[in-house]
């Protein structure tokens, strides 16, 4: 529904030293209409150019401080409210690639009225400078 605000461009950057960077960064909306609790949040699949990141290498702030993706699954004082920003942080040696990529977001998320799980999807295609 909400698809194309998942991922905000603008806000990529890469996280450590300027010369060799371990990671990168960026901003995402919720794709579903309401907000949830953190631990509804079941996976958030980040990919650069069809190559799918570990699951491990991904950490979520959505103000009080970054936790896993596993620690997501206990954070039930945590929400992640509808149109508020949260940074998605992606351990990558070099972080994102500088030239024209193609980044994507997987949310999959637990709808506690429906019976199967909702995926949200948001592709960009970026011009990098690093």
């Amino acid at each position: 529904m909400f698809d194309k605000y998942i991922i905000d461009p603008t806000t990529l950057r890469n996280t450590g030293p300027a010369e060799a960077p371990t990671g990168f960064a960026f901003e995402s909306k919720l794709g579903y209409y309401r907000g949830l609790g953190l631990s509804m949040v079941e996976e958030l699949n980040v990919g650069i150019d069809g190559e799918v990141l570990p699951r491990e290498a991904v950490r979520f702030d959505e103000g009080p401080g970054a936790l896993t993706l596993d620690e997501m699954e206990t954070a039930f004082d945590r929400r992640w409210a509808f149109g508020a920003p949260a940074t998605l942080y992606v351990e990558r040696a070099g972080g994102f690639p500088k030239g024209q990529h193609k980044l994507s977001l997987q949310q999959k998320l637990r709808i506690s009225y429906m019976p199967f799980p909702s995926f949200n999807n948001d592709e960009k295609v970026i011009d990098f400078a690093g």
